[in-house]
């Protein structure tokens, strides 16, 4: 009966095989739906994970430039020796005639009117209004705006007044034989007690004489960054003058000499 039993087993192995196909089809489609889905879950989590990770990437990369410009900022606030505090840009108005931006310190942390503002490169402006979470500051541009400066090289003085334009101061008042040339660095000559002496302000970019007329043609562009600035330093200078005695060490004496007086 064993060689039956084998001959029989050859016979019948393909009816089981079509009994079991079915079964075996069911399961594979299963298993290919539940593996698809899988797949297809685990995709969509991987780009979930990839489109976060780029967006830290740009974070991390905005953060290095904000680290860059702060770095610069600190550099600047060593070379002053004066008090200073980091403000951030809030928004920014420049329209044709007002060139004006708002930051985000005020007078809550002591931030006042006709304070001097600049950044890494040079005067920015001064602040025109403090409420106490931010503060107004009009721009050297702003054609209301006027900052007595003097030629670096030989202390020539003047004032230069905006344009209306983030690339351009005028200095109007300079005479035709002005010893003042292209390339000149302006800096702030600290008259009118609002702007300390020695901030860097614009470079001359051009000197046109007119015979015809008092005065010559002449402007400068501006040394700040006024069209990329996100950081700013609100600067407190000492103005207060030194007395050259002490007052309290002489009151006792001119009592005692109006008392011999006496």
């Amino acid at each position: 009966m064993d060689n039956t039993r084998s001959i029989l087993s050859v016979l019948i192995y393909p009816v089981q095989r079509l009994v079991s196909l079915p079964v075996e089809i069911v399961e594979t489609v299963q298993d290919t739906v539940v593996s698809y889905s899988a797949l297809k879950t685990e995709n969509a989590e991987l780009k979930e994970q990839q489109m976060i990770t780029n967006i830290k990437l740009l974070k991390l990369e905005s953060l290095e430039n904000e680290n860059v410009r702060l770095r610069g900022l600190l550099e600047n606030s060593f070379k002053l020796g004066e008090q200073v505090l980091v403000a951030e840009l809030l928004s920014v108005n420049l329209v044709p005639y007002e060139h004006v931006m708002v930051v985000n310190k005020g007078s809550r942390f002591g931030v006042h009117e006709k304070q001097s503002v600049l950044d890494a490169s040079g005067i920015v402006g001064q602040v025109i209004r403090s409420l106490p979470l931010s503060s107004e500051v009009m721009l050297i541009t702003d054609p209301n705006h006027a900052i007595p400066v003097q030629v670096n090289r030989n202390g020539l003085r003047t004032i230069a007044i905006g344009s209306g334009q983030l690339d351009r101061l005028n200095l109007p008042f300079l005479p035709n034989n002005a010893d003042i040339v292209p390339g000149d660095l302006l800096v702030t000559s600290g008259l009118g007690g609002t702007f300390p002496q020695g901030y860097p302000v614009a470079v001359v970019d051009n000197f046109t004489a007119q015979p015809n007329k008092p005065f010559a043609n002449i402007y400068a562009t501006p040394k700040a960054k006024l069209d990329r600035i996100r950081e700013l330093l609100v600067v407190w200078s000492d103005s207060t003058p030194v007395p050259l005695s002490d007052h309290k060490k002489l009151e006792p004496e001119q009592s005692q000499d109006q008392e011999v007086n006496e």
